[in-house]
């Protein structure tokens, strides 16, 4: 992942503990940087595996701020990384100038992976940790905390800059306790917030497990195409992209590469054409078979506990929503 520019300032409580003060950096990072590299990449990557909110910069209302231009400038030429920087740092400051918790080493990077270009904003926090001196003897040595972020956005800058509408290109940390800590960091980017990530990768997987049944695949072939979509999405979450709904229907069937798409418009799930996948959500979804005596059963874990429950104690499975092909079978039977 090149490094384009990179620089760190420090946030403090004031003297007095009002408010958060500024040390800005005297100079930018070298771009070729080992030690700062691998920095940006594995708070890159603790930042992929957290909740996040989503959305794109408002244009203009009340939730419009200073940073659209600012990028705008900077991308155009007309402001260094430095003065870049230093403003969203005071910004920030400003923002959270009650959140005196908040205070740490503020990181921000543009970088470039592949086509794509983002900027990265990070807070990180310092922890007093064990090291050994030359004299090989226990010392105390600080180290940065890479892996408890609570303060961070990224802005996918190639993503803006191409005006693709309805594009989700602003990601910020969402930490169920730092409510504070997100509405300062959304006021900074001056953004509208849009997906909700947990809900349209609840509403994508209801919509897969209503594609399997209608298309009334084996259970080999349910199996291939669930792990299909996992790993598609685990991976896009990696690579802190999101999932795009015409590129997983070409991977869930390459036979037929818009089945899963026309599904989906089709049934009307009111999905975005782009979703941001939410790890928890992901984690709690696979598929449930089972074949023995003629019988042979599969179904998503998430329909556990609703639509289908499991009497432990009686070794019942207790189906309440009939699928409507079984449903059909069953009645013409009688």
């Amino acid at each position: 992942m090149p490094l384009l520019q990179s620089i760190v300032h420090r946030l403090d409580p004031s003297l007095d503990g009002e408010r958060l003060t500024l040390t800005a950096a005297p100079s930018l990072a070298q771009s070729d940087d080992p030690a700062m590299t691998s920095l940006v990449n594995t708070l890159n990557d603790t930042y992929n595996t957290k909740a996040k909110g989503w959305g794109r910069f408002a244009e203009e209302g009340e939730q419009a701020g200073p940073l659209l231009a600012w990028l705008r400038d900077y991308m155009a030429g007309a402001q260094d990384f430095t003065q870049l920087s230093t403003a969203i740092a005071e910004r920030l400051a400003r923002e959270l100038q009650e959140q005196l918790s908040v205070s740490g080493y503020l990181l921000l990077a543009h970088i470039r992976q592949g086509d794509t270009e983002t900027l990265f904003i990070a807070l990180v926090h310092q922890r007093e940790g064990i090291g050994i001196n030359q004299a090989h003897q226990a010392v105390p040595a600080a180290q940065l905390n890479t892996s408890q972020l609570t303060l961070a956005a990224r802005v996918n800058l190639t993503q803006w800059q191409s005006e693709s509408p309805g594009a989700q290109y602003v990601s910020f940390l969402k930490d169920r306790g730092g409510k504070k800590l997100a509405e300062g960091m959304v006021a900074l980017l001056g953004m509208e917030e849009g997906i909700d990530a947990p809900a349209e990768t609840r509403t994508l997987l209801k919509a897969f497990s209503d594609y399997v049944e209608k298309e009334d695949f084996d259970d080999e072939v349910s199996r291939e195409k669930t792990d299909t979509l996992v790993d598609y999405a685990n991976e896009q979450l990696r690579r802190g992209e999101p999932m795009t709904l015409e590129e997983l229907s070409g991977l869930v069937d390459e036979q037929q590469p818009k089945a899963f798409y026309d599904h989906i418009r089709n049934a009307d799930y009111g999905l975005s054409p782009e979703i941001p996948p939410d790890k928890r959500t992901l984690s709690q979804f696979r598929r449930f078979t089972g074949r023995a005596g003629g019988v042979s059963i599969s179904f998503d874990s998430h329909l556990l506990g609703s639509s289908i429950e499991y009497d432990a104690t009686q070794d019942r499975l207790i189906i309440k929503q009939v699928p409507k092909q079984l449903r059909e079978q069953l009645t013409k039977k009688d």
